[in-house]
């Protein structure tokens, strides 16, 4: 038995089951057992979802920006008072330790605070008239309903950063969360209709992931999608919200460089881009993977970190040693293995790891991969699990090139003793965000989100409330 609930759609304010009466199971992924199910949404609950949220944005962007404020500040305030309960569902759907199931909670409580005050400063322009007699000004407004896609990977993070963003600037939402991870997506939810949000201003979907953004994305409700998720997908639904000029914030994959350069402090380098490396079995879209390291550097940073990997107590997430839980969807075991065993016939060295840890529930070995060709299927697709890989390089040109070299362009890490060098990488590396010599990602005060095929927009920082606000100018003459 488990205190896991069975989860339910949110429409018009009302928590309930699907129209069709079906349900999906959850697993453990710690154990294989199904510990709930939740509700399937199909047409009829999308209808009515539809029509729930166009009512909830003429309630809700009526409501003054100072309410709306005070409202998501409640919710902070019950998401952290609920967040040991709401950690224990999450490391039940979705294997992650309960520290980390934690912390992600009490972190999403700081997104909405921040976002609850950029509600407050959502400020326009006045602009100098060329006539006397005559007003110019550019008002923000609300751009309409958002429809917000979710992965299982943060069930918490992936949610709040959107429905935060949507509700500061007053719009309505319905979210599609993941089937994989419903239940503290739902708890989310539940701290801000505790708080007093109007019925309607927020839907809670599951499903058939393609069936429901396939019918959100067009329909005429719908002004803006957000999306998190593969860059396959995300190029897919960006194009669908483009055939019906929709606005599209996209937070796609990633291959993130990590360079360590021989002037580096290697022991932080070392242990910052461990816990970094292996947070979350690596299913972060933010995670470094390629590991690019400074020829005199790289024995010892090899050594160091395979130590270090291989030290990893890695077990249910309930388990107060834990320090790294199952991989969350059983589907990703074969995925890692197929890669590692590319770069293995290619002529790499897994100095530790590699291997699936038994028969029972999706756990995989914290797994480091030494001297992989460029041309190995690891070195050119995203991981996303427990495994990072060590190559050498020569000079600041050359490592440049490698960490620019593929499409994509999320995150990025470095470390130097040189600050010529670091201010060379802050301009010259392809990503969305660098951080050098620490690890300073993914705060609510700063941007988040990518460039080239890891997406465009951002989720964090005083420029993501924009994504869902409208420009509208409006002059007037002196009557």
């Amino acid at each position: 038995m488990t205190d896991y609930p069975n989860t339910q759609l949110l429409i018009d304010g009302e928590w309930r089951g699907g129209a069709e009466g079906r349900t999906i199971d959850v697993l453990d992924p710690a154990t294989d057992e199904v510990v709930g199910t939740v509700a399937h949404a199909t047409k009829p609950d999308l209808d009515e979802a539809l029509k729930a949220a166009k009512l909830g944005f003429a309630t809700w962007s009526g409501v003054s920006a100072y309410e709306r404020s005070k409202i998501m500040r409640k919710a902070a305030d019950n998401l952290r008072a609920n967040a040991d309960a709401i950690a224990r569902m999450m490391t039940f759907e979705q294997g992650k330790p309960l520290a980390e199931a934690k912390g992600e909670t009490l972190a999403g409580a700081d997104v909405i605070d921040w976002f609850a005050e950029e509600a407050r400063r959502t400020y326009g322009q006045i602009i100098p008239a060329r006539a006397p007699g005559v007003m110019q000004m550019a008002i923000k407004l609300p751009v309409g309903p958002v429809a917000a896609f979710t992965p299982w990977n943060f069930p918490i993070n992936q949610v709040v950063r959107k429905l935060s963003a949507a509700l500061a600037a007053g719009c309505s939402i319905i979210v599609k969360a993941p089937e994989e991870t419903p239940a503290s997506p739902a708890a989310l939810i539940q701290a801000f209709v505790d708080a007093g949000v109007p019925k309607g201003v927020i839907g809670l979907v599951y499903g058939v992931p393609a069936d429901i953004s396939e019918y959100l994305i067009p329909h005429p409700v719908i002004r803006k999608i957000t999306f998190t998720g593969s860059t396959p997908v995300g190029k897919m639904l960006s194009a669908l919200a483009g055939q019906h000029m929709k606005r599209a914030t996209m937070e796609l994959g990633g291959h993130a460089p990590a360079i360590v350069f021989d002037d580096a402090n290697l022991d932080v380098a070392t242990k910052v881009l461990a816990m970094s490396k292996f947070r979350n079995a690596g299913q972060v879209c933010v995670s470094p993977t390629r590991f690019l390291v400074q020829e005199k550097a790289y024995d010892k940073f090899v050594a160091d970190f395979t130590a270090m990997a291989s030290a990893i107590k890695v077990g249910n997430g309930f388990d107060k040693d834990t320090q790294m839980g199952p991989l969350a969807n059983e589907r990703r075991i074969p995925a890692i293995d197929a890669l590692v065993n590319d770069a293995r016939e290619r002529g790499a060295e897994v100095t530790t790891g590699g291997e699936r840890i038994g028969n029972v529930g999706n756990f995989y070995q914290p797994t480091v991969v030494a001297g992989a060709a460029v041309d190995s299927r690891i070195m050119n697709e995203e991981p996303f699990g427990p495994v990072a890989i060590i190559n050498r390089f020569k000079d600041l040109d050359e490592v440049i090139e490698e960490a620019n070299r593929l499409p994509f362009g999320l995150a990025s890490y470095a470390f130097t003793g040189s600050q010529a060098t670091a201010d060379a990488l802050g301009r010259q590396v392809e990503a969305g965000m660098t951080t050098i010599n620490h690890n300073g990602l993914a705060l609510p005060e700063v941007p988040f989100g990518g460039i080239k095929d890891s997406g465009h927009g951002t989720e964090g920082g005083s420029e993501a409330i924009e994504a869902y606000l409208a420009t509208k100018f409006v002059t007037q003459a002196s009557i």
